[in-house]
């Protein structure tokens, strides 16, 4: 069931109304605990068995951990928790992957390999509930949590549909909080709400899945794209993982906003950054911050020597780009913004000059849409070629361009990042007057209808 979908929309306002309609705290939450189900089942009604078992194990191991004054028992239950939620991403995302690496290893030094995969299907947002729950058995073995002893409550932490499937990573120190107190109609900023949805609607149905053909069929077979075309193509790429992505985020916010409950920025016009360390505090902010409090931090941080800290950067960005999918070219693309941070903190160190803001932001997005060529690349050989003619060296360039459209689309779509990156459009059109609100609002919506392709495109990180 995807946003952009009329089945969610009908969805979503039987959720609303009914949500809205009780009283009750305690029925409003399990109303919303009930649609999550609901809303996960669609995609396939089986992997609702490794949600539940997951929401019960961590949901019992923290309130044994809160209860044990002995530290080893601690220690067990938390490994227990960790043990549980990365086991369950290894088998369905990663053990294939690590089979058929150690398979081709064996091959190349003459030993004989048999590889076995389990050939599974990755349950949907199977990568951002598991890091949900890891934060919250970590928080309270910490003590910076209580263990929640209602089950429903952290039931609900866990699978809230609004994010479930995409993002963002929410904390359980910033969402069990607003479950205590019954959620109140006339302090839900209902049009600054609507306004972010069909923003985000249209990044997502307007400009990317528009966008996803002549992306598609440059990443499908480079060698016959020119040069231009194919920079054009890569560029086209960050712009639509950039709308699909934060085009979700949008909506779930939005959707959560209109319940009552608040959800974390997920993008702060990354595109904008003069900087690699600023477009990562740009940049899915709910996994950078993720990574830093319970990956960077805990493994030294900027703690030690300038090798121990890079290394601790490295580890951090590597393991973050295996977190995206189980590819050797993810870690590559985690590899090269992990590169990125550890020179730019070295420059920052010992030169300490920062560049025009302009040249800063050009630098920093090249950089990363020759990272996002790893990242969308099918398999190493095709990055690599298509990473080469990016950089300007020497490839097989073909004679295909891109379809005339797709060149004013990416320049509509820099002026629209930079407007709302600085204007804050958003806000201003939730201001307007009731009647002039609707009208705006309404011109917009047939708009983005009209905007949208045939056919509905998966969010790109639901395959994560």
């Amino acid at each position: 069931m995807l946003f952009v979908e009329p089945r969610f929309l009908v969805f979503f306002a039987l959720v609303l109304a009914v949500h809205w309609s009780l009283h009750g705290n305690r029925a409003r939450k399990l109303v919303l605990l009930a649609a999550s189900y609901v809303f996960y089942g669609a995609w396939d009604w089986r992997f609702l068995g490794l949600i539940l078992a997951s929401t019960l194990v961590d949901y019992v191991l923290a309130i044994r951990i809160e209860a044990s004054s002995d530290p080893r028992k601690r220690r067990i239950a938390l490994a227990t928790s960790l043990a549980g939620n990365l086991g369950l991403l290894f088998t369905f995302k990663y053990f294939d992957f690590f089979a058929d690496s150690l398979a081709d290893l064996l091959t190349l030094l003459d030993i004989p390999a048999n590889g076995t995969t389990l050939d599974l299907v990755l349950p949907v947002g199977i990568s951002f509930y598991t890091f949900q729950t890891m934060s919250y058995t970590i928080d309270v073995y910490r003590g910076d949590l209580r263990a929640r002893r209602s089950l429903p409550d952290f039931a609900l932490f866990v699978a809230f549909f609004p994010q479930l499937v995409a993002g963002p990573i929410v904390r359980a120190r910033d969402f069990l909080p607003q479950l205590d107190a019954r959620r109140r109609w006339p302090v839900v900023p209902v049009r600054a709400c609507l306004v972010l949805f069909l923003i985000g609607f249209i990044k997502k149905a307007g400009i990317s899945d528009n966008l996803a053909p002549y992306v598609d069929g440059v990443f499908a077979d480079p060698a016959a794209y020119a040069d231009p075309a194919l920079f054009a193509g890569v560029v086209a790429y960050a712009v639509q993982i950039y709308c699909d992505f934060s085009g979700y985020s949008d909506m779930a916010v939005a959707t959560a906003g209109l319940l009552g409950y608040r959800l974390p920025t997920n993008f702060r016009s990354p595109y904008l950054a003069g900087d690699i360390t600023d477009f990562w505090r740009r940049w899915h902010v709910s996994l950078s911050t993720w990574l830093r409090d319970y990956l960077y931090i805990p493994l030294g941080g900027n703690r030690g020597s300038r090798l121990f800290q890079a290394r601790n950067l490295m580890l951090t960005m590597v393991l973050g780009g295996l977190w995206h999918g189980a590819a050797w070219t993810f870690v590559i693309w985690g590899a090269m913004h992990g590169a990125a941070l550890v020179a730019h903190k070295a420059w920052r160190e010992r030169i300490g000059v920062r560049l025009p803001y302009p040249i800063g932001v050009a630098c920093t997005f090249w950089w990363v849409c020759l990272a996002w060529i790893f990242f969308r690349a099918a398999d190493l050989p095709t990055a690599l070629a298509m990473a080469g003619r990016f950089s300007g060296l020497a490839g097989t360039s073909g004679s295909a361009g891109l379809a005339p459209a797709v060149l004013p689309v990416l320049a509509c779509v820099v002026v629209i990042h930079v407007v709302l990156g600085k204007v804050g459009v958003e806000e201003r059109l939730a201001r307007l007057a009731p009647p002039v609100f609707a009208l705006v609002y309404g011109v917009l919506g047939a708009v983005a209808v009209g905007l949208v392709p045939s056919g509905y495109r998966a969010f790109v990180y639901f395959q994560f």
